[in-house]
């Protein structure tokens, strides 16, 4: 039997996963990673910490399975996307990592939409410029501090420095170097026009792979240091949704990914390249080959549901506060919530966006308020797939839904409903390191493509089917669309 690990570097955990190849989890281990925030709305993190912490996560996995570093027949890779690590001549780190979420960059921002387009950069990349992409950073190491500037060599994401630390190559894959602002997306190429406009050295740039596509192998150190077998091989891997979204089987259009975490991900994949003109949806390179996907998100999903019962229900669990809004119709009798309560990215990219119950009246209760939650985040999430759909969606397709706030009858019931669309779970629970896992097995040919390894490894469990109450969220949330709209002055002289 062959093994296979993923290993996920995000901004809280190094997590090293192995999978046999029959796609069956039998080990997970995580070595938790610090975090640094040396001024307001900076984010930072130590590239070291990141490779001390997933050696001590290999070992460990592999010590849980109770088998031996060469029965592992290649490594896939996924983490936190954005971050910018630079690296001098010598391999070594120049300064901190600025991860995804640092808010330093508004001005950089404005000075790449101002150098490339507002249109030609979004038609190029997918996207607009947003301070959490890797490109405005570079430009604000530039802006700041010249000196790191003038000697740095090589630029790498940091699941990247991962694959650096393991095989000693400069390599990214096409989903993770999709979320720099730097890669001509449809072409799955750095875009030579970004680069120029902007004046940053290309040579800088790592080579871009598919995510079933071998990177390099293994090296000595590292297997002297993991107990991994020099000579490994090490696949491209994918982004933190991308890997994800493997990880949950969508691979295919008619196959749309739904998570409910924190923040809530739409994420549907695309057989051929296309871009949301205002660049309110996100635009990526899938780490299947030859594919794409749109990608929406909203920031405040479940932490919108967690901040209303710290709030109001402290002394509350989840379930029976939950269970007030039961009785609760449909539209909560005319009360709305606004879940912008730390701005907002899909569909409206503004920061200044705020949080709102709209319609209170005095026969409202806290079960009212309570499904108002429930139902603002559903309209939020809707409005990706809103989205999605005025550029296409297949006329049939299957919605899987994953993530803390998946795990609650009541509000998986009312998503179903606002959408208008039945949900699946799925059988596996651990999203981008099972995901690269998947991507390492097929880059081995133990399945020809990333469909059919999906299709065998990951099944869905069971659901939940529309009920009569789609009819009448679909009268209500023409009324939530015209909310910001109509608010947006107001939220903006608030901040």
């Amino acid at each position: 039997m062959s093994y296979f690990m993923g290993l996920d570097i995000s901004t809280t955990s190094a997590k090293a996963l192995i999978m046999d190849d029959a796609g069956k989890v039998i080990a997970v281990k995580g070595s938790p990673q610090p975090i640094s925030q040396p001024k307001p709305l900076w984010s930072e993190q130590n590239p070291q910490d990141w490779w001390d912490g997933m050696v001590v996560a290999i070992k460990g996995a592999i010590a849980e399975a109770g088998i031996s570093g060469s029965d592992i027949a290649a490594l896939g890779l996924t983490g936190q996307m954005h971050g910018l690590v630079m690296l001098g001549a010598d391999g070594q780190v120049l300064r901190p990592s600025i991860l995804w979420n640092d808010q330093r960059t508004q001005a950089q921002c404005d000075a790449m939409t101002e150098a490339v387009g507002f249109e030609r950069l979004i038609e190029l990349t997918g996207n607009r410029a947003l301070t959490g992409f890797t490109a405005p950073k570079i430009l604000w190491v530039r802006d700041n501090e010249p000196d790191v500037y003038a000697r740095c060599e090589h630029i790498l994401l940091p699941k990247d420095y991962i694959r650096y630390e393991l095989t000693g190559e400069y390599a990214t894959d096409l989903a993770g170097a999709s979320g720099t602002s730097l890669l001509d997306v449809a072409n799955r190429q750095w875009s030579q026009t970004v680069i120029d406009a902007l004046d940053i050295p290309a040579s800088w740039l790592p080579k871009v792979h598919e995510g079933p596509q071998v990177t390099g192998t293994i090296s000595a150190r590292t297997a002297e240091l993991t107990g991994l077998k020099a000579g490994t091989p090490v696949v491209g891997g994918g982004g933190d949704q991308a890997a994800g979204a493997v990880g949950m089987g969508c691979v295919q259009p008619d196959i749309i990914g739904l998570t409910v975490g924190t923040s809530g991900v739409v994420f549907a994949p695309l057989a051929e390249y296309a871009y949301e003109p205002e660049g309110r949806l996100h635009a990526f390179c899938h780490a299947v080959p030859g594919q794409w996907h749109f990608m929406g998100v909203m920031l405040s999903a479940a932490g919108s549901l967690q901040w209303y019962k710290d709030t109001f229900a402290p002394d509350m669990g989840f379930d029976a506060l939950l269970q007030e809004s039961v009785d609760v119709p449909a539209g909560s009798d005319g009360l709305y919530f606004l879940p912008y309560l730390t701005g907002e990215r899909t569909p409206h990219p503004d920061p200044l966006a705020r949080g709102a119950f709209v319609g209170m009246t005095t026969r409202h209760t806290r079960g009212h308020m309570t499904r108002a939650v429930l139902e603002g985040v559903a309209y939020g999430l809707k409005d990706s797939f809103t989205l999605i759909d005025r550029v296409g969606l297949p006329e049939q397709f299957e919605v899987r839904i994953s993530g803390g706030g998946a795990k609650s009858a009541i509000w998986q019931q009312i998503i179903c409903d606002v959408i208008g669309a039945p949900l699946a779970n799925i059988s596996t629970t651990e999203g981008g390191a099972y995901g690269s896992a998947i991507l390492a097995a097929v880059g081995q040919g133990v399945y020809p493509t990333v469909q059919e390894a999906c299709k065998a490894f990951i099944q869905t469990e069971g659901g939940t089917q529309t009920s009569a109450d789609t009819s009448v969220y679909a009268e209500k949330y023409g009324i939530y669309q015209e909310l910001y709209p109509t608010l947006k002055d107001v939220f903006h002289k608030l901040s």
